[in-house]
């Protein structure tokens, strides 16, 4: 996970991006559930503990009409953000523009075979964020940046 410069502006402005809304039923560090909208889809996740880089991830399709009720029971604050994929470098990049009570934060994920990969780092990537607990989405949900 990396914060981003100006720069990331030039790629986004040509990229459709996605429309995801995401709440935490449990947003406890030992696991987490998440429910996320996405686009016309909806998925319950349920996630392990981190351990270093690498955590455990289940996730299954739900009904949309459920997402929204279950958004309802979700923890404050519900992440509104567009996320744009695209490949740069051979390596699939993930960025989110967060909205609402987010606004303002953009946040780049990289995927990588292993967490030991070395890969060159694009102009527009700032600060390594990946072990900062203020990022994690789930601690987004409770406590907002802005």
């Amino acid at each position: 996970k990396f914060t981003v410069n100006s720069k990331i502006d030039n790629i986004l402005k040509n990229l459709v991006g996605e429309e995801i809304r995401q709440g935490y039923l449990n947003s406890n560090p030992e696991r987490t559930v998440r429910v996320r909208t996405k686009g016309t889809k909806a998925f319950l996740t349920i996630k392990g503990k981190n351990q270093g880089l690498i955590r455990k991830e289940f996730e299954y399709e739900i009904p949309i009409n459920d997402a929204g009720e279950l958004l309802n029971l979700c923890e404050p604050f519900i992440i509104d953000k567009v996320r744009f994929t695209f490949i740069e470098n051979n390596l699939t990049w993930e960025v989110d523009v967060f909205k609402g009570v987010h606004n303002g934060l953009i946040i780049a994920e990289v995927e990588l075979e292993d967490e030991n990969q070395q890969f060159e780092l694009p102009d527009w990537v700032e600060t390594d964020v990946s072990l900062d607990p203020r990022y994690y989405n789930n601690n987004l949900s409770k406590n907002p940046l802005n």
